[in-house]
């Protein structure tokens, strides 16, 4: 018996960090046979014919700051978002209705839009050929609801995954831009087979135990639930059970149901942004993960929240660099 078999023996179960047998990538259980196109396909299809009332995120909510406006851009519509004097967040198209001056580029007085070309005030109150859009901060994230865009019956607010308490956990939110749909973005997050194979220096012991079929009456058990450990530090990590499910067609949340940081989640957001100059179709990554858990130790965490999230973001950047050029192969494939 190996020194490191000694240990795993008896390291106290009850610890939320454990080691990790050192082991070969090649030596793990192919999961081919498992991760079927019928399966991911089908749940693909589920989400995209949930209703999303037209609500889009665009940014992290502390993207967007007061003083001076922020341009964005999602499913070809320009936009401008900005915060009033209380804090509340606006939204609205991007482009002066004068002459089309950038109104990201305007001044922020009383609240209200001055466009820095001819002065023409835009607001909260609307303007001159101009009007705000439905837009709502959920203390994460930006959305904005686009009725022209996305076709669907309108809904007041997004659909919103539950979260631990905001003020019990720790939030981070990353972004990345992929040539590829919001499609596959999703599909990427519904193949959890390929966790411990594609991100080995994140992910082991990862095993689906459930995985929803093709054809499902029952809507509740449309999940994926697994089994997996959290890479922490060389051969050490933390084994969750985690559920995957999607709220709405362009959210994936990935939720920890068993081990450390219980009810903590991770949002996987696909946002349009439209066609480049090249022609080809972009879409945006907005990730927001939302740690908590019960232990006292973790009051310590939050005091440290803002050291935290750009480790947390640097993780889930690592992470979508592979899995872009997953969900680019996918969309390239796919329009050949």
């Amino acid at each position: 018996m190996s020194v490191w078999d000694a240990l795993d023996r008896r390291w106290p179960r009850r610890w939320p960090l454990q080691p990790v047998a050192d082991s070969s990538w090649v030596a793990q259980e192919p999961t081919y046979r498992d991760a079927e196109p019928a399966i991911i396909d089908a749940a693909l299809k589920r989400a995209e014919a949930r209703p999303s009332g037209n609500w889009y995120v665009f940014a992290a909510s502390g993207e967007i700051g007061s003083g001076r406006p922020r341009g964005f851009r999602v499913a070809g519509t320009e936009l401008v978002a900005w915060r009033d004097s209380w804090g509340g967040l606006h939204a609205g198209p991007g482009s002066c209705p004068h002459l089309g001056a950038p109104l990201s580029e305007a001044a922020v007085d009383c609240d209200a839009l001055v466009c820095r070309w001819h002065g023409l005030r835009v607001g909260p109150g609307a303007g001159r050929g101009w009007k705000p859009l439905p837009c709502h901060d959920d203390g994460v994230l930006a959305w904005v609801r686009l009725d022209g865009v996305g076709g669907e019956e309108p809904l007041d607010r997004p659909v919103l995954a539950e979260r631990p308490p905001r003020a019990s956990g720790i939030a981070a939110v990353a972004s990345m831009v992929g040539v590829c749909e919001p499609s596959d973005i999703v599909a990427n997050r519904l193949d959890p087979w390929h966790g411990s194979w594609f991100h080995p220096y994140s992910f082991t012991r990862l095993t689906v135990l459930s995985a929803p079929p093709p054809v499902l009456d029952d809507q509740s058990e449309d999940r994926f639930l697994v089994e997996v450990t959290f890479r922490v530090a060389g051969r050490f990590g933390v084994p969750v059970r985690a559920e995957f499910s999607c709220p709405e067609p362009r959210t994936v949340v990935m939720r920890i149901v068993e081990g450390e940081g219980e009810g903590s989640v991770v949002e996987t957001h696909a946002t349009p942004l439209g066609r480049a100059a090249d022609g080809r179709f972009r879409s945006a990554v907005i990730e927001a993960v939302v740690a908590d858990s019960s232990r006292p130790g973790f009051a310590v965490a939050r005091r440290a929240a803002p050291a935290l999230r750009p480790l947390i973001r640097r993780t889930a950047a690592r992470l979508w660099r592979d899995d872009l050029a997953y969900a680019e192969r996918r969309c390239a494939l796919r329009n050949r």
